[in-house]
């Protein structure tokens, strides 16, 4: 069945969607592969860029690691929700940058290891890409 945003012969875009999808699906597998050390990396970033004020570092590494192998597994529609507010927050967004600064900015700060979180929605988009942009395929 096609798509019912575009024609029935549009093998363009078909094309566009099914790259779309390997390089989805490649991001995510590299995100469970290299979950602890990204998580390490994450959370060091956050701290060194005074986005995060935590009382427990093992903890964070612990909890972002754990999200990024369940983010591996997520299905589509439950990030596609998560990322909604954030779509338009950057020109071709990473979607698991947006992923994580939503949830940093929603369900991080209500752990009571975070003391507290500074930044605007775009100034913790930064941060997580500079970390995940290794993630993004080459083109």
């Amino acid at each position: 069945m096609g798509s019912h945003s575009r024609p029935h012969n549009d093998t363009a875009g078909g094309a566009i969607d099914r790259k779309r999808e390997r390089e989805r699906r490649h991001m995510m597998q590299l995100l469970y592969k290299n979950a602890d050390e990204l998580a390490t990396k994450m959370v060091q970033r956050l701290l060194d860029k005074k986005i995060l004020e935590i009382t427990d570092e093992g903890a964070m590494r612990k909890l972002f690691g754990e999200l990024f192998e369940k983010l591996s597994n997520m299905e589509e529609f439950d990030m596609l929700y998560k990322i909604a507010p954030l779509r338009q927050l950057v020109v071709d967004p990473n979607f698991l940058s947006l992923y994580v600064t939503q949830y940093i900015c929603e369900d991080l700060v209500e752990n009571d290891k975070v003391q507290d979180v500074y930044g605007d929605d775009l100034e913790i988009y930064q941060v997580v890409e500079s970390v995940f942009k290794v993630l993004r395929p080459k083109d």
